[in-house]
């Protein structure tokens, strides 16, 4: 039989082999590209060269360098907390409920300032003020009012610490809600103070049975505002960056409590590290509308507040970071609680700060509803969602995502479902198998945080393209090993951010050098990072000053990445 016998073929046969080579060039020539270049999440920490014996080398952020200079503020003119409400950004914004410009705000500011001092016969350097104040524009204006006029404020992360720091750390004044003065008044009578205090309440009190203490001044919000509005303003000193403005009240994790210090510059700095969380090509702007997860008398939660400002975008909180909730007021988390900034008069969210449960709730209903329409295209669809993330690349804008997820998106997120684009996660331990499923369901970045109460702004954070998964070991551990079992399934948070560097101390040193992932307790230094009340004088070397313990122990993989095991004993 002669060769040409085999080569003879009909037109089917060329249809077929057309349509063959046709689908192999669409596959390879539309197979999306990675977002990032592989080579730059291989080593996303600088790490020194040389380290001490049980301590890990220091880390820092890779596009910071260990020769590079940390960034203390935003830009080159914020440095006191007032700089960060610009006067020239005179473009209105949403604040909770209240549209305000930033000329309005500084305004205010200055009002509520000149008030105290009049009212509230408040001192710069001389008096401080314990703010007991749910999230609002109150707490705005107090706090930058007060760091203006260089009087220090306190604030609580829970009202399980009001008793302590009234008798150990008196105040000159409280600022609190109206539907938590008789409360309040209960505690000042229960521990049996004489000392005079002065109560600015924000609020109705007209309604409230409220008993006489002699040693009690009471002053209503509205009025001293009104009163700073009456009077000629001083020219007030403006305070020096190191200057301590608030200090920030916490529960350990063994029980008791501690307060770290806070100065403008630590704020600044968060601030800084903060904004460097996007992406520049996707920067936070004004056109934004971020919201928290994260109470504002805490210094992350402040950070962000105060990042919102800087941006001129939106802001609002859940309900879950109120300080003060009515006795009969529900437990709210995952995707009620984020559903709550609906009573706030804001635009759409852009930008979500949440925690762990938000992520949790927000994915799980989507991938629900999607399933729920149609199982057969959902099934297609996460296919080849999860084999672009695999590539690298992520998008809300697919044939899929029109297909399938953006109507699930709609019946949860409502009108966020088309304006959310970025989600930052921290708060709590994430694991690891949750971040694929929620990148498929909202098909934006999810940045995967670490916050602590001594730090303004994120300790660590993932790059927002950073899109890799690793699989998890089903061997079980020997009891050796259980120190790092404790880090298998918990989802890297990425590399210390742009103006912290971290060290672990207590390794083993035998099984580092014998390649093992270093594993101790976690340390942390730079500008951003305050000074608990408790600390000691800072030593005389360079090398060893300011650094603090954070009582977590923390893992660190050959890319620089880490792993915290939040709430770990030390």
């Amino acid at each position: 039989m002669a060769l040409s016998d085999y080569l003879v073929t009909d037109d089917l046969t060329i249809i077929l082999a057309l349509v063959a080579a046709g689908l192999f060039l669409l596959h390879n020539l539309y197979k999306p590209q990675a977002l990032v270049h592989p080579i730059l999440l291989g080593r996303q920490s600088d790490v020194a060269r040389v380290r001490n014996p049980t301590e890990s080398a220091v880390y820092r952020n890779y596009s910071t360098g260990m020769l590079g200079r940390f960034p203390l503020r935003p830009s080159k003119d914020q440095h006191v907390l007032l700089d960060l409400v610009k006067p020239d950004a005179d473009a209105p914004r949403s604040l909770w409920s209240t549209k305000i410009t930033n000329p309005e705000l500084r305004e205010r500011v200055a009002n509520i300032g000149a008030g105290l001092m009049r009212l509230a016969g408040l001192a710069p350097q001389e008096s401080n003020v314990l703010l007991l104040l749910n999230d609002g524009i109150e707490f705005l204006l107090a706090d930058l009012a007060l760091a203006s006029s260089s009087i220090p404020s306190f604030t609580l992360s829970s009202l399980s610490l009001l008793s302590t720091v009234l008798e150990n750390h008196p105040p000159s004044a409280i600022i609190t809600q109206a539907d938590f003065l008789t409360q309040l008044l209960e505690h000042v009578y229960d521990i049996n103070e004489s000392n005079n205090h002065t109560i600015i309440v924000v609020g109705d009190i007209d309604s409230l049975k409220l008993p006489r203490l002699n040693n009690i001044k009471i002053v209503p919000w509205d009025d001293l505002e009104r009163e700073g509005a009456s009077v000629e303003k001083a020219a007030l000193p403006v305070p020096d960056p190191n200057e301590v403005f608030t200090v920030s009240f916490f529960e350990t994790p063994s029980g008791g409590y501690e307060g770290v210090q806070l100065t403008h510059q630590n704020l600044t700095a968060g601030v800084a590290a903060t904004r460097a969380l996007m992406p520049p090509s996707n920067a936070i702007s004004p056109l934004d509308t971020i919201i928290s997860a994260y109470s504002l008398s805490t210094p992350y939660g402040r950070t962000i507040a105060y990042t919102a400002l800087f941006e001129g975008t939106g802001f609002a909180t859940v309900d879950s970071t109120k300080l003060i909730k009515r006795d009969d007021a529900p437990s709210l988390t995952g995707l009620k609680d984020l559903r709550t900034t609906a009573n706030y008069r804001t635009p759409s969210p852009t930008i979500l700060f949440v925690r762990p449960d938000h992520l949790d709730s927000l994915s799980t209903s989507i991938l629900h509803e999607a399933k729920r329409s149609s199982w057969l295209l959902h099934n297609l669809a996460w296919r080849h969602k999860l084999a672009n993330i695999l590539e690298g690349f992520i998008t809300k804008q697919s044939l899929w995502d029109r297909l399938v997820f953006d109507s699930a998106r709609v019946k949860v997120m409502g009108q966020g479902a088309g304006t959310v684009r970025a989600v930052i996660v921290s708060g709590g331990p994430l694991e690891a198998q949750a971040l694929t499923p929620a990148r498929i369901a909202l098909s934006v970045p999810v940045i995967n945080a670490h916050s602590h109460p001594l730090v303004a702004g994120p300790v660590f954070a993932s790059h927002a393209l950073d899109l890799q998964t690793f699989p998890t070991s089903n061997a079980a551990p020997s009891p050796s090993a259980a120190d790092a079992y404790a880090f298998t399934y918990l989802a890297p948070v990425g590399p210390p951010s742009v103006n912290v560097e971290a060290k672990l101390t207590g390794l083993d040193d035998a099984a580092v050098e014998a390649g093992a992932d270093p594993i101790g307790a976690l340390h942390v230094r730079g500008p951003s990072v305050g000074r608990p009340l408790s600390a000691e004088e800072e030593p005389e070397e360079e090398e060893l000053r300011g650094w603090r313990a954070t009582g977590e122990r923390a893992k660190v993989a050959p890319n620089g990445t880490f792993k915290v095991a939040i709430g770990s004993k030390v």
